[in-house]
This record gives C-alpha cells, structure tokens and sequence, in this order.
C-alpha cells in the first residue's frame, strides 16, 4: 500500500554503488535482526557479536530499541499501531546500512511478523537480512530482569509490555534460532559468526 503524502519527489543514483561499498568493506552489507522477549538478550548478543566482527575489521553498526527512542523514533509509545510505526522506520534505516555495506545489528522487541515481514522484503531476498530469534523462556527472562519490567508489568504499572500484556509472535522460519536460556553468550555469539561465514557474508 502507497502511503506516501508527498509527491514529485525522485530517487537520485549515485555512481558509487553497494558492490563498491562491499568490496571496499570487504564483507556483504548485512542486516542480523535480533527478534525476542524483553530481558531474552537481544541487546547483549548484539554488543558480543560487534565486539568480535570489530576484531575482524568489520563495519558495524547496532541499532538497539531503546536507544533509537531517544531520538528518532522518540514520538512513538507503545500501542500496536506505534509498534508498527517503530519497526517500519527502523526497518527503513536497516536498509540504508545495508546499501552502504556496513553489518548491522537491530535489536529491536519487534513483536509482529507482519512487521519483520516488511522489514525482510527491502532485502528483496538477497540474502542479507538475517533473523535471529533470540528465544528464551518468559520465567527466564523474568528472573533476570535487568531493568524490572517485568515486576512493573505484573503490577500493572506499565502497560502493553510484550509477553505480560501484549503479544509476541515468534519467528516461524529464522535464519538462526538462539536458545539464551540454554547456552552462553559466546556460544551464541559463535552460532551466529559460523552462520556468517558460511554464507559468504563474511570473509
């Protein structure tokens, strides 16, 4: 659906195109979505997994949930229809990192397939948008915790909180499924460099 309000308006092309970003970067321009609960470790996976890719002299960027709603997507809260609006810019965003060849890691709640759905099809399949469900149990990422949420949430202090008051959908078919409750960091952190490496993501 064309929800675009302003018209005349033109894609301008530059000459210097992703493929010489790529080979200049030497790594494929990539999108690893961190999908999952609140507290399942979507931000910590993502921090380890730059750390690493950083070692190997790879351009990175994290785009983490809560950081971006300091800034651009501060306007929104946190109902369905602000949900959707959340993950459509960042999703957006995504895709310009990807075109200027750089890895980047989202880490984003991101609740609704249909949403991740249209997040994925900018990469028109090409590849490199890779789903990571970072998929942990609810009891599980109740006892860590880290920012008390969850308690919050019980109490009824906060509202629409994904996986107490509002719903979660988890990814039917992800690139990568990651058990937090079960393995450690690195561990995980080294599902997800094998995954990049054997898809020739990644030198």
């Amino acid at each position: 659906m064309d929800n675009q309000k302003t018209r005349n308006v033109y894609w301008h092309q530059s000459q210097i195109v992703r493929a010489d970003r790529e080979h200049l970067n030497r790594h494929r321009g990539v999108t690893l979505w961190f999908t999952g609960l609140p507290a399942s470790g979507k931000s910590t996976l993502a921090v380890a997994l730059e750390e690493k890719l950083y070692e190997r002299k790879c351009r990175t960027y994290i785009l983490d949930g809560d950081n971006i709603r300091h800034g651009l997507n501060k306007d929104l809260g946190f109902s369905p229809e602000d949900r959707n609006e959340n993950i459509r810019r960042i999703g957006e965003v995504a895709n310009l990192l990807r075109d200027a060849g750089i890895i980047n890691m989202v880490a984003f709640i991101s609740p609704y397939r249909s949403d991740r759905r249209q997040a994925r099809d900018l990469s028109k399949n090409d590849g490199t948008f890779v789903e990571v469900f970072v998929d942990c149990p609810v009891v599980v990422c109740e006892e860590r915790d880290p920012k008390g949420m969850y308690k919050k949430a019980r109490q009824g202090i906060l509202k629409e909180f994904t996986g107490v008051s509002a719903p979660y959908e988890p990814p039917e078919l992800p690139e990568i499924h990651l058990q937090t409750g079960q393995y450690s960091v690195d561990e995980c952190v080294g599902q997800l460099i094998d995954y990049l490496g054997e898809n020739r993501l990644i030198s």
